[in-house]
């Protein structure tokens, strides 16, 4: 039986999914100590076919499918943690690529902490083109959610949690503290987030520390359709809407307001520093990412 369980779920994108599962043929681990469920979540273009060839050509890889038909990121990632057959189950994107020693890093780290139910790795942003004039630390989280926090495993402090596109979890964290809600999480073009946090959140509030794994490393790959105002004024707002769901679930909703304020004025501050000295696309971005996560904090929705 494998000891690690990598689950991909994936949504029309077949030439992004075979990129990541590629990049599983230079692993460290043995083979035999691991696995990796793809969920197919509907898709309508060739993800099966290229699949189905994937495996063809690549018979000595612990790869395989199983299909979720309700639609949205939390049913298919609750759909790949079922279906897996191991103790430790990690949860990646299809648009990344891992480095050698991913699978590695999350055996060794939940063998030597017992007490660890929960840990996330370093992401590293790769994109398609360039990094934008625009993009700045604050404007690339939404996007690329970077995250590096040296070389040391390490608990996350300060209110931080591992990274939706590199997390791990052992099998019990799961049963004892439920899955992803399936209220938030992506739909379709539906860009809806928030169910990491949540689940991160449901930890913290029960005491259980999570880590910081630096030798699991995920390549986020950022395609150019994802950096067009368009899509990060509609990611923005999306942000602003899964947190009015996420704090309503737990009677946070009027703090979260309050501290949408505080936001507002470090937002302003920064955007002050980047004009003056001349960055005038970077303060832009940064209003226009508070502005729409606070619209979608106040909408309807």
């Amino acid at each position: 039986m494998p000891r690690l369980t990598v689950v991909v779920a994936t949504y029309n994108r077949a030439e992004s999914l075979i990129r990541c599962l590629s990049s599983f043929r230079e692993q460290s681990s043995p083979r035999e100590e691991w696995e990796v469920v793809v969920v197919n979540n509907n898709s309508k273009d060739d993800t099966e076919e290229r699949f189905a060839q994937f495996v063809a050509e690549n018979t000595d890889l612990p790869v395989r499918m199983v299909r979720e038909e309700r639609q949205g990121l939390s049913h298919a990632r609750n759909c790949g943690m079922a279906a897996a057959e191991s103790p430790y189950i990690a949860i990646i994107d299809d648009d990344e690529t891992v480095n050698e020693d991913f699978v590695r890093g999350y055996i060794e780290f939940f063998d030597s902490h017992p007490k660890a139910v929960a840990a996330g790795g370093r992401i590293v942003p790769r994109y398609d083109s360039q990094r934008p004039s625009w993009m700045s630390p604050y404007t690339e989280r939404p996007i690329a959610n970077p995250l590096d926090l040296g070389d040391e495993v390490r608990p996350f402090g300060g209110g931080r949690c591992p990274g939706g596109g590199n997390m791990a979890v052992r099998r019990e964290a799961i049963e004892r503290f439920g899955a992803f809600d399936p209220s938030l999480g992506r739909t379709g073009k539906r860009l809806i987030g928030g169910e990491e946090t949540d689940f991160f959140n449901r930890l913290a509030r029960s005491g259980e520390p999570f880590y910081y794994v630096p030798q699991s490393i995920i390549y986020h790959h950022i395609a150019d359709d994802k950096l067009t105002r368009d899509y990060f004024t509609r990611l923005s707002y999306a942000i602003g809407v899964s947190e009015q769901i996420r704090t309503r679930q737990i009677g946070a909703y009027g703090a979260r307001l309050c501290s949408e304020a505080v936001k507002w004025a470090a937002t302003l501050v920064l955007a002050a520093g980047y004009t003056f000295s001349f960055q005038w696309p970077k303060a832009r971005y940064l209003v226009l990412m508070r502005a729409q996560i606070t619209r979608g904090l106040l909408s309807k929705s």
